[in-house]
């Protein structure tokens, strides 16, 4: 006998429909699976047995033949268990096959028939929609599938529960939508600016960063606060919106990461890999491809310490998500393309001692060693960082002051600010931030005077700027002006974009100066 339920299976971080077929024939009692199936999938034929048997049911004699359609793409997790199990017995006539039409079955089996959570349950209640049906699942994940609106959902606790409820004996109540604390912002109040003694100028430039979600790298000597101002710049980031939470939530919930008391992530991920980290794991990657720390920092911050030690072959697989904002992993089977729309934020010492430029402790390199230290950080790499900042050893009267400037709450109402002008600019477009803006975008709402485009053209020469740079410097003046609530970038938002280039200017020194007018007379660049 031929029974047929409907499943899902992911892609990426999105779901599709898989169909499992089982076909009961005289034979050899043995279990074929076929379509493609990997080793957790073919795994289920024991769990499915012992929960057969465990709740009371039996367990099919003969050839039975489970097949996975389509059949030309790779199957893989725990959440054919309970398909498999429902079509067995819907083979069997225990349960009505004409029952199963309606609904997409997904979920793990224990060995006595309890149903475990599974991962990716978001994208598929996403697919379950699409396809109009209903949803079947274990009950810790009826949360997390619940934030999909226009879809019932059943949520199980055991296998006998979905066989009875199938047969028509039991009801199982449709799961409400997740309660108002589940999709709450928690913003990270243990940590605020407040906190960070000195350092004014990194401030600034850390608000722009957060405002108009630029790249940002922090030179400093050890000690000057580099990690602790990158700690806190969560603390400034507005709440995710619905489509980035959504987005985001379902990268943590096929990798098992979404909080159990959440339905969503609703606050900015902060990743922080050491740098002993692989290509696999910062991009993503292995034999069945997962996403890595990029995608995981997706709308996000990603922040990399101590940048030079990280191996440059892992620094350079950085350029794509850098420019667009994804990142595709190619396999011999399959390719798959995770989001990675992040905030790169970094930091390093000017030299290997950290003490190069210090007016208080003299460096120990050599020019060849400092050389060799900069040289392990690519120029496409630096041309990809809008913001290049200097971050200056704090003096005791900045650390013994009983004030710290400004705290994350004011700074995040500047940002939020920012963010609405930037919402209502790109209503038509899909992105949300300054730094994201194409070069069409760029010239449509980034024109400059005549007077901020002969600074710029200064800056350029004088800087052997690429044409890289000359947009993420458009781009930054432009956030500049959201911040202070200008129309146009003018002379003075150019400037201070320009400032930004720490790196293009100390390495084009030797070509000279580039003076920039300002309100008040003119300053150095």
């Amino acid at each position: 006998m031929l029974a047929r339920v409907k499943s899902g299976a992911l892609r990426g971080v999105d779901a599709y429909l898989v169909e499992v077929e089982v076909d009961l024939s005289p034979g050899e009692s043995k279990i074929f699976y076929v379509g493609l199936p990997e080793i957790a999938v073919r795994e289920s034929k024991d769990r499915v047995r012992a929960a057969l048997r465990n709740s009371g049911y039996r367990f099919p004699r003969g050839r039975i033949t489970i097949n996975l359609a389509p059949a030309d793409v790779r199957k893989e997790g725990t959440g054919f268990d309970l398909p498999v199990a429902m079509g067995l017995l819907a083979a069997q006539g225990v349960v009505p096959p004409e029952s199963l039409g309606n609904y997409l079955v997904f979920g793990e089996l224990s060995l006595d028939g309890r149903l475990r959570p599974t991962r990716g349950v978001l994208s598929m209640a996403l697919a379950t929609r699409e396809a109009k049906l209903a949803l079947i699942l274990p009950r810790e994940n009826a949360r997390e599938a619940g934030v999909v609106q226009g879809i019932d959902i059943y949520p199980a606790a055991t296998l006998a529960e979905v066989v009875e409820f199938l047969a028509g004996r039991q009801v199982i109540a449709p799961a409400p939508p997740p309660e108002p604390e589940a999709l709450a912002w928690d913003p990270a109040e243990d940590l605020d600016f407040k906190e960070v003694k000195g350092q004014e100028p990194v401030k600034r430039a850390l608000l722009i960063a957060a405002a108009g979600a630029h790249n940002v790298l922090m030179v400093g000597p050890p000690g000057a606060g580099k990690t602790m101002l990158a700690r806190r710049l969560p603390s400034i980031l507005p709440p995710l919106g619905f489509e980035e939470a959504l987005e985001t939530s379902k990268v943590y919930s096929i990798m098992g990461l979404l909080p159990r008391e959440k339905a969503l992530v609703t606050t900015r991920p902060f990743r922080s890999p050491h740098h002993t980290i692989s290509d696999a794991g910062l991009i993503g990657g292995g034999t069945t491809p997962r996403p890595g720390e990029v995608s995981l920092a997706h709308y996000g911050v990603l922040f990399l310490d101590e940048l030079p030690e990280f191996k440059r072959s892992t620094l350079e697989v950085l350029r794509q998500p850098l420019e667009e904002g994804r990142v595709t992993i190619s396999r011999a089977a399959t390719s798959l393309t995770y989001p990675a729309r992040f905030m790169l934020v970094a930091a390093m010492n000017p030299c290997p001692c950290g003490y190069y430029g210090d007016p208080r402790r003299p460096c120990a390199c050599t020019p060849k060693q400092i050389n060799q230290y900069r040289s392990r950080i690519s120029g496409p790499l630096l041309d990809r960082i809008d913001l290049q900042i200097q971050v200056p050893a704090v003096r005791f009267q900045e650390l013994a002051a009983a004030a710290g400037g400004s705290g994350s709450p004011e700074l995040r109402q500047r940002v939020e600010r920012a963010k609405e002008v930037q919402a209502r600019r790109f209503i038509k477009s899909r992105i949300f931030a300054n730094a994201h803006m194409t070069s069409r975008l760029v010239k449509q709402y980034c024109p400059l005077n005549p007077e901020a485009q002969r600074l710029l053209e200064a800056a350029m020469e004088r800087l052997a700027l690429s044409a890289r740079a000359y947009h993420r410097i458009l781009k930054i003046a432009r956030t500049i002006a959201d911040l202070e609530g200008e129309t146009h970038p003018a002379a003075a938002h150019v400037a201070e974009a320009i400032q930004y280039r720490t790196l293009d200017r100390q390495f084009s020194s030797e070509k000279g100066a580039v003076f920039v007018k300002e309100a008040k007379g003119r300053y150095l660049v």
